[in-house]
């Protein structure tokens, strides 16, 4: 790796020592040093607590084969850090990154002096992907994830084409608040006065939260199941069909390579976010350009095929809700197979809920531990599951290297939990 790359990450990954500090004001601070660069961009802004990056990666993939040139800000990374900031899914490069951070690390100090404090790497990071985006790699449309929440995240000093709000659910409750309420606040602060909404909430609560910020905004809802829809749902061959309606066209025979329910669901918001765009914005996109785009869509560590024989699924179910669309996915594509599943998760998550889940779907189960602060251990997992084929390895590499040597034909082995313990598991998965 090149010494000046892994100079500048590693200053970047210092900045992790500062938490979260809540605020806009140091990252307007650093946007007014660079002459506000992110008044250049055409962003779409996307928060949710579940299938914000698949929903990123369908949109991204429609508007590439129409032609275009789309910037990506995603997170967490699965194989290398520099896929956060992307240009048509190919990550910065280390000499721009190297170039950016350099020109930002100044602007960083400078704030540090002032009373906003010292920004966060995930604000040094926005910032990094920002001046990319609207003066490197020029972007013609930018889609944007939130970090963490949305009202003080550091991603919501864009005003935005269209703002996406994928779903509500019970994550990271620790910052954003202890019920659903708190949590569709926090992610409702994204919505900007006039902006339209696209989103896919079904609780009636977080729905409520919603709509009143809209209409507070005044800022048109389009709500799943009401104002568009996907209808005409099948499987075959290992692919999703469906079809999509809206207010503004029907399209018949899509096909999603990205297996669940709830990645039609995905796909069918990044299908009104890209009506929307052409409709109000332009965007041109013909029909071959959507069905060649899905089709083609993947995402890596969610519900991927890692080898085919032996059956090896990884998954980065997080929170109880990714682990009701992988139960859910499961059951779908292996009711005929017997699960075998290994689980590792942060600690700080709604392990009870998520370990009684599991243990209603696997015929096996194994849980496990990688080095990570917030990281649980394996003996506390153990201990919440009620399985009466529960094992226990602290040694993740050790877990599936047992699992896989006694695997069989009629079984399929899912991996699951953090996405940092999913980017360490398909390097070794690789190589085996």
């Amino acid at each position: 790796m090149d010494t000046e790359f892994t100079k500048a990450l590693q200053w970047l990954n210092g900045r992790l020592k500062f938490g979260i500090k809540p605020g806009l004001e140091r990252m307007n601070y650093m946007l007014e040093q660079l002459e506000h660069p992110e008044r250049r961009l055409k962003v779409v802004h996307v928060a949710g607590t579940n299938g914000k990056g698949s929903t990123v990666s369908f949109m991204r993939h429609i508007l590439q084969a129409a032609g275009y040139t789309v910037g990506t800000f995603t997170s967490p990374f699965i194989e290398a850090f520099n896929e956060r900031i992307s240009i048509n899914g190919v990550p910065i490069s280390d000499d721009d990154f190297v170039a950016i951070v350099n020109t930002v690390k100044p602007i960083v100090e400078k704030v540090e002096g002032t009373p906003y404090g010292a920004p966060t790497e995930f604000e040094v990071l926005t910032v990094i992907a920002i001046e990319y985006f609207a003066k490197v790699a020029v972007s013609d449309i930018t889609i944007m994830e939130t970090g963490l929440g949305g009202r003080l995240d550091s991603t919501n000093v864009v005003h935005p084409l269209l703002t996406i709000i994928t779903n509500i659910g019970h994550d990271h409750m620790d910052v954003l608040g202890d019920t659903i309420e708190d949590i569709a606040t926090e992610k409702a602060g994204i919505i900007k006065s006039g902006i339209s909404v696209i989103t896919a909430v079904e609780q009636k609560a977080a729905l409520d939260v919603i709509k009143e910020t809209c209409r507070q905004k005044r800022s048109k809802l389009y709500q799943l199941g009401k104002d568009f829809n996907y209808f005409d749902v099948n499987q075959e061959h290992e692919t999703e069909k469906f079809s999509f309606t809206s207010a503004y066209n029907s399209i018949s025979g899509l096909e999603i390579s990205m297996k669940g329910k709830h990645q039609i669901k995905n796909s069918t918001v990044a299908l009104m976010a890209i009506q929307y765009l052409k409709q109000y914005y332009f965007y041109h996109i013909e029909e071959d350009h959507i069905k060649s785009g899905l089709k083609n869509t993947f995402w890596i560590g969610r519900f991927e095929k890692m080898s085919q024989n032996p059956l090896i699924y990884v998954d980065g179910a997080h929170n109880p809700e990714g682990i009701d669309a992988l139960c859910e996915t499961i059951q779908r594509y292996y009711s005929n197979k017997k699960v075998k599943i290994i689980f590792c998760a942060m600690k700080d998550k709604a392990l009870q809920q998520m370990v009684a889940k599991l243990d209603q779907i696997a015929d096996t189960i194994t849980f496990t531990q990688f080095e990570y602060p917030r990281c649980a251990f394996a003996a506390d997992l153990y201990k919440l599951s009620t399985s009466a084929m529960k094992h226990m390895e602290a040694n993740w590499q050790i877990a599936i290297e047992n699992e896989i040597k006694i695997m069989k034909e009629n079984e399929v082995l899912i991996i699951t939990g953090s996405l940092y313990f999913i980017s360490k598991v398909r390097q070794v998965i690789k190589n085996i």
